[in-house]
């Protein structure tokens, strides 16, 4: 069987592309982070979220980069927008985390070449995001060129691929395709400030971003909210 490397948030994209690569027939490896983030709530989701898919094998990588801030999502002293849809389609958002996807994406490739798994699968989408400069296909594209020339297993031809199933979806699609694969959003947490219990806040972007989606795609949302 296939190896791949999922990368697993606890979030509701990331559920679906773990989803999407177990039906493709891969052995898959999760991989969270611990990256000092503002709550824990979606590490304990990506446990469940894991553990109810049947994973190879599930790593939670400790990185901080809170040390860094400037992102709400990091830095204690930021707080969190509540979304309003002007907020929604605006440029960059204070949620940003800068690099984020690239460091993730740097270490989710290295675990990929102990395991000899040359395809890596995450969440990233391009139509119902936030404004993040490292959601968008260009930054994917880029990645994967990088990565096999940076590899051995690139080196040695045995081709690294990136895959990001949901780049074109908007969040209804990414819903009702997670649905027909039999997707528990319930164990699933977006909020960017989701309480220890992982209930919701319903008021910033991601929450906004996911109830319209539940609405769009016509299925009962299942989220818990403060």
């Amino acid at each position: 069987m296939k190896k791949a490397v999922v990368l697993v948030s606890g979030g509701l994209d990331s559920a679906t592309v773990l989803a999407i690569a177990k039906a493709a027939g891969y052995a898959c490896y999760a991989v969270s982070f611990d990256y000092g983030q503002r709550h824990s709530a979606e590490l304990n989701a990506a446990r469940l979220v894991a553990a109810k898919a049947g994973v190879a094998e599930h790593r939670i990588v400790t990185i901080d980069l809170s040390q860094f801030g400037g992102s709400a999502l990091t830095d204690e002293n930021i707080d969190v927008p509540e979304a309003n849809q002007e907020s929604v389609e605006s440029d960059i958002p204070i949620t940003y985390v800068p690099a984020r996807n690239t460091v993730f994406l740097s270490l989710a490739l290295a675990w990929s070449e102990v395991l000899d798994a040359q395809d890596i699968f995450l969440g990233v989408n391009a139509v119902d995001y936030s404004g993040y400069p490292d959601c968008r296909p260009a930054f994917i594209e880029s990645f994967e060129t990088m990565a096999n020339l940076a590899t051995r297993a690139g080196v040695e031809d045995y081709r690294l691929t990136i895959h990001a199933p949901l780049i074109d979806l908007t969040k209804a699609e990414i819903i009702q395709r997670g649905v027909e694969l039999g997707v528990d959003y319930s164990l699933t947490v977006s909020c960017y400030q989701a309480d220890d219990s992982g209930a919701a806040c319903g008021l910033c972007d991601s929450c906004f971003l996911r109830q319209q989606g539940f609405i769009s795609a016509k299925v009962p949302d299942p989220t818990r909210y403060k």
